[in-house]
């Protein structure tokens, strides 16, 4: 049975590094989330030890006792293995510790799991799903005035269009510094690490948003200034969350009858459709805002069709074997 985990309160050492997180690194809430998650876990396999303390072999253990304990995926043990690290090195660099003991730390091995991904159909199937809906007051239909399914059409249409993480469509803004430019047909993203790219918009794409913005944007912002300026409100007036986009997009795809859709799957889409229709895996790279091209490089294990036939029709060999078929002498009739 896995053991339960408590949360301990965090060592001086750690807020510090916390902070340093978020001040000299500018990670957003959601990796400062991450790492402080992954530390907790740590301090409570050291059961009062000093983390500065710890070991390499001590901290082998821990990410053996991640594994059959807490029964983690490979993919998950990398992730705390990589913020033992950072945090190790933080130690290093301020005198805490004489040497990092993560870093003689082997990754655990991993298959690569491809992405599943949706087909342009379900796609077009999935965007178009939002509809007017009708609320149910004192026992009578009654339309919603509000308008969101126009906002979660532009929803919908900015995770594939543009490729967006949910965090990122959560903090588009509007007004001042507004991260859409209708005119050029660019959305300014802001990404991981607070790093900007800029990504074009299908004119489609851009016409759902312009409906939402006349005709759904106003009736949730009311003149309230609950919205801080965000591109994409709820329906009390307030930024869009994550856990409201994941919902989003889950209802979507059950009133489309796709199931086990979420949001990444239409980034995970935007990526595998541009490969297929030829795009050069560098541009997919910089519309994606990946720091490493190999990253990226696990969608191109969609185009097995296309691979193929580009074998087929341009390798040298393929070429002579169609040849010799051509001059082949015919049977007689």
């Amino acid at each position: 049975m896995a053991r339960t985990v408590p949360k301990p309160d965090l060592p001086p050492e750690v807020k510090r590094f916390i902070t340093w997180l978020t001040v000299e690194c500018g990670f957003s809430r959601h990796t400062i989330a991450a790492y402080t998650r992954d530390l907790r876990d740590l301090i409570a396999f050291a059961n009062d030890a000093p983390l500065p303390s710890l070991t390499s072999r001590r901290l082998a253990e821990h990410l053996a006792w991640l594994k059959t304990e807490r029964n983690l995926e490979p993919a998950s043990i990398t992730r705390h293995l990589a913020t033992i690290r950072v945090f190790y090195r933080y130690l290093l660099v301020t005198g805490r510790v004489e040497k990092s003991p993560a870093e003689i730390l082997e990754r655990p091995t991993q298959w690569k799991r491809l992405p599943n991904v949706l087909s342009a159909r379900q796609v077009q199937k999935l965007v178009e799903t939002p509809a007017p809906r009708v609320t149910v007051r004192k026992k009578t239909p009654v339309d919603d005035p509000l308008g969101l399914h126009l906002r979660d059409r532009a929803l919908l249409e900015l995770l594939y269009a543009c490729g967006l993480r949910a965090t990122e469509v959560c903090t588009l803004e509007h007004g001042v510094g507004a991260s859409l430019d209708a005119k050029e047909r660019v959305l300014l993203v802001r990404g991981k690490g607070n790093k900007q790219r800029i990504v074009p918009i299908a004119q489609a794409s851009l016409d759902a948003i312009e409906q939402y913005l006349t005709h759904c944007r106003p009736r949730l912002d009311r003149g309230r200034h609950l919205s801080r300026n965000r591109l994409l409100l709820s329906r009390t007036g307030r930024p869009l969350e994550r856990v409201a986009v994941h919902q989003i997009v889950a209802r979507a795809a059950k009133e489309a009858g796709i199931p086990k859709v979420h949001p990444h799957m239409l980034r995970h889409s935007f990526a595998t459709h541009l490969l297929t229709g030829g795009a050069d895996l560098r541009v997919v790279q910089e519309l994606l805002g990946h720091a490493d091209i190999t990253t990226t490089q696990i969608y191109t294990h969609v185009d097995r069709t296309q691979l193929k036939d580009q074998h087929r029709r341009f390798h040298p060999r393929e070429e002579a074997q169609r040849r010799r078929r051509a001059n082949a002498p015919q049977p007689p009739q």
